[in-house]
């Protein structure tokens, strides 16, 4: 629908064109952005799906492990074992842009690379369920941490997506319908003012061709 508040002029007429062809160029931009985030969004699901299951097993298999040690080594063993961690690890964090999203990216070292660290005790008077249990956790730990940097990443991306479409529709619905209409009630309004200069100009004519030859 047109605005009524618009001036029916060329000048205006050439801006609202001008406005619209960069509205279209704009749309098909932000269309193909969306499109490109639904894809790297699934491929990003299909990462988080792979990683979960990882994540479940290990954690699975690393409590099944820490429950027969736990019902072989008293409570009190058990505490005093994990009381001292030997292993310390260091947290880090960057960004990588993904279509205009940051999505940050989690890194880990530890402080010694040596296997045997992850575990803060002798293996005198422990069990070897605790040693699978804590092997188990040790390698976990890695597929959970990027687990973490994947849902942080859909959750960016779904939010982007969103912020996305709600930017096409209002353009394919609402900014380029709107313009259109102004743009061709513009040009109605135009085309009705030269013909109605036309038939004045006719009527000029006429009257000026009547007073030169006295005709009536």
């Amino acid at each position: 629908m047109a605005s009524t508040t618009i001036t029916p002029t060329r000048m205006v007429l050439n801006q609202l064109k001008g406005r619209l062809k960069t509205a279209r160029r704009g749309h098909k931009l932000l269309k193909d952005k969306r499109d490109e985030l639904m894809r790297q969004f699934m491929d990003v699901v299909k990462l988080n799906k792979q990683l979960r299951t990882r994540v479940e097993e290990g954690l699975t298999a690393a409590f099944a492990s820490l429950q027969v040690a736990s019902s072989i080594m008293s409570p009190e063993m058990l505490e005093q074992s994990l009381l001292y961690p030997r292993q310390s690890v260091e947290l880090g964090m960057s960004f990588k842009n993904i279509m205009s999203v940051n999505v940050p990216v989690y890194s880990f070292k530890t402080e010694n690379t040596d296997p045997g660290e992850i575990y803060p005790y002798g293996f005198a008077q422990t069990s070897g369920e605790l040693d699978d249990a804590l092997e188990q956790l040790s390698k976990v730990f890695e597929d959970m941490l990027q687990l973490a940097q994947v849902e942080k990443t859909m959750q960016l991306l779904a939010e982007e997506i969103e912020k996305t479409r709600r930017r096409v529709n209002a353009l394919e619905y609402v900014m380029i319908p709107e313009l259109e209409g102004n743009i061709k009630y513009i040009a109605m309004k135009l085309e009705e003012n030269e013909n109605a200069t036309k038939v004045r100009l006719i009527k000029v004519k006429e009257m000026v061709l009547e007073q030169a030859h006295n005709f009536k």
